[in-house]
């Protein structure tokens, strides 16, 4: 199952970027567990200097910015080969 963590402290950009990702995961008609991170020190620890970030299974796909829903499919798609 693919786990997703979008960090960010909870400013418009993170809570936008979550509804980005689950907006990709329902048009693909994919299961996630998607976690939402706000602890500063987790935050810091994938290396993340900026955010809103989207994390997928442990890889930094995205930060400093919201990706848009084209962009989170085209990523769960290359890994869902």
């Amino acid at each position: 199952m693919l786990t997703i963590k979008v960090l960010g402290a909870g400013c418009p950009k993170c809570i936008k970027t979550e509804e980005v990702v689950k907006t990709a995961l329902k048009n693909l008609n994919l299961e996630a567990s998607v976690i939402k991170v706000t602890d500063l020190t987790e935050i810091m620890n994938h290396g993340v200097m900026m955010t809103p970030a989207v994390v997928i299974n442990d890889d930094l796909v995205f930060t400093g910015r919201v990706p848009s829903v084209t962009e989170i499919e085209e990523y769960l798609k290359k890994i869902n080969k």
